[in-house]
């Protein structure tokens, strides 16, 4: 390959990473949500104006405060996670899931809101703000009613998914999957290195 052939293909390469990239930042749609405060009961969530779920962002964000929750209460987050599942509450293996999850902690959904990181144990800042992100393969499973969306943590570097699933009847989002609930870096006080 002659050193201008190699020119011409650093040039195509460059041409198709940036076309990549304005595309990928065409699909992406971010979506942030302020909260004074965390709900403390299923009534005060369905209070919160997200709580009409019409779109699969505002579900995204009130599953990471009904965790938040299930951290505190697990009777309480049980009972807003099964409103946000909607026809398809909690069977035994997701709760035994959610209970193992929480045995070690309660920092991970924390960690998804502004300004909660290692160093300040995963405190976030109030109010309390979450962004919830598309991606390019956001829609893959859209004609199903699906649409897959991302969280980032203070505590990680790549942000996480969660599965949203369109009712038909009401146009609703509920909660179908989450993989929200996954390791950290460990929160400052949890480091005996730190």
């Amino acid at each position: 390959m002659s050193i201008f052939d190699k020119l011409k293909k650093t040039v195509n390469d460059a041409v198709k990473n940036t076309a990549a990239g304005a595309v990928n930042a065409m699909t992406t749609q971010r979506e942030t949500f302020t909260f004074d405060a965390l709900p403390e009961s299923l009534a005060e969530l369905q209070a919160i104006p997200e709580a009409s779920m019409d779109t699969p962002f505002k579900t995204a964000a009130l599953t990471v405060c009904a965790l938040c929750v299930y951290a505190a209460d697990k009777a309480i987050g049980a009972e807003m996670l099964n409103f946000l599942l909607g026809p398809r509450p909690l069977n035994n293996a997701q709760i035994s899931f959610l209970n193992e999850r929480f045995r070690d902690g309660h920092h991970v959904p924390f960690s998804y809101f502004k300004g909660a990181v290692p160093g300040n144990d995963y405190t976030p800042d109030t109010p309390f703000t979450i962004t919830v992100e598309s991606g390019a393969y956001s829609d893959a499973n859209a004609d199903e009613g699906y649409k897959k969306l991302f969280i980032r943590s203070g505590g990680a570097d790549n942000p996480r998914e969660i599965v949203l699933r369109k009712r038909g009847s009401d146009g609703k989002w509920f909660l179908w999957e989450q993989f929200l609930l996954v390791g950290i870096r460990k929160a400052k006080s949890d480091d005996p290195w730190a």
